[in-house]
């Protein structure tokens, strides 16, 4: 499992009990460190890799974990641990709409689950814990900075994600617990544009867990949102200042089978002019189900030019979990 050698808490950084309204350590014991093992062909390995390492938390009796996606995407063997003992998972779900995961422990865990709160009602300047496994070595005092839509290079689009600093560094899966130690988000990325007071600090976006309340019954019963995916692209896209640009291609996807280009400028979808990565994701998502035909308006070395792209599920490139 994980090694807190590299990035343990110091002391003075840790939540102290004396601070806190609930009970600190029986919060922390549902925070778990999760490995999972996804095969070397698989579609994500080559991203993400094909051992992953993070952090779940248990937020059922029957040993329902809740986590980062991308931890668990295609994943064959997942493993849990409270530092004492470990435990056999199975994925349940990932919801690429807002990123989380679901596993099923396979065993007993010595934990109590974490309550699961509301992110809607915190404001910035609010203190936040945010934890990885580890109990209090991993516990880091935090507060929230923003409230503010996060667009991913990746299709993906948060309308109100929940920006945190100190950066926790050992973020993925990662807790977020409120004044009342309630689970308010899943931690997901570092970033290194988080705004104090004018300048640039590292921070975490944690993924607000109201998001996970609504899909849990569809996600558990179907092992994604009920209803017809989202058209995807299959290109990693970056805001510059020339504009929405290609940073990659998901090799055999749509986008590269219709011949788009690293480098490309992105300048309208079906017609309509964007200006950013939101209002790209918004125009195409608006435009129909995945399966739809999108006209996309290219700058390739200063020349427009159109690609007409066949959507799909992201879904259909992707290994699928075996369910029991």
């Amino acid at each position: 499992m994980s090694d807190h050698a590299e990035w343990r808490i110091p002391e003075h950084a840790q939540p102290k009990a004396a601070d806190i309204a609930f009970d600190l350590d029986r919060a922390l014991s549902a925070v778990l460190a999760l490995r999972a093992e996804v095969p070397e062909d698989s579609f994500t390995a080559p991203i993400l890799g094909a051992e992953r390492v993070g952090n779940a938390v248990l937020i059922r009796a029957d040993g329902l974990v809740a986590t980062i996606g991308y931890l668990i995407t295609e994943a064959e063997r997942i493993w849990l641990s409270n530092g004492r003992s470990a435990v056999q998972a199975m994925p349940v779900a990932y919801d690429f709409t807002s990123g989380f995961g679901l596993v099923q422990a396979l065993g007993r865990l010595d934990a109590t689950p974490l309550g699961l709160g509301s992110a809607r009602p915190l404001r910035v300047g609010d203190a936040l814990i945010v934890a990885a496994s580890g109990g209090r070595d991993g516990a880091l005092s935090t507060r929230l900075i923003a409230k503010r839509e996060f667009a991913g290079y990746w299709e993906y689009l948060l309308e109100e994600a929940l920006f945190t600093i100190p950066a926790h560094p050992h973020w993925g899966g990662a807790a977020c617990l409120d004044a009342a130690g309630r689970l308010v988000g899943i931690g997901s990325l570092l970033v290194q544009d988080a705004n104090v007071a004018g300048h640039q600090v590292a921070g975490n976006m944690i993924v607000p867990i109201d998001l996970l309340t609504a899909a849990l019954p569809d996600l558990e019963a179907f092992g994604r949102p009920r209803g017809p995916a989202r058209p995807w692209l299959g290109a990693y896209l970056a805001d510059t200042p020339a504009g929405v640009a290609v940073s990659g291609l998901a090799p055999g996807g749509p986008a590269a089978r219709a011949g788009l280009r690293q480098g490309d400028l992105i300048v309208e979808v079906a017609g309509i002019p964007i200006g950013d990565l939101s209002d790209l994701y918004r125009q195409l998502w608006s435009l129909g189900d995945a399966g739809i035909t999108v006209v996309l308006t290219l700058l390739r070395d200063g020349q427009r030019s159109e690609a007409k792209i066949t959507t799909i599920d992201r879904d259909a490139m992707l290994r699928q979990p075996r369910r029991h």
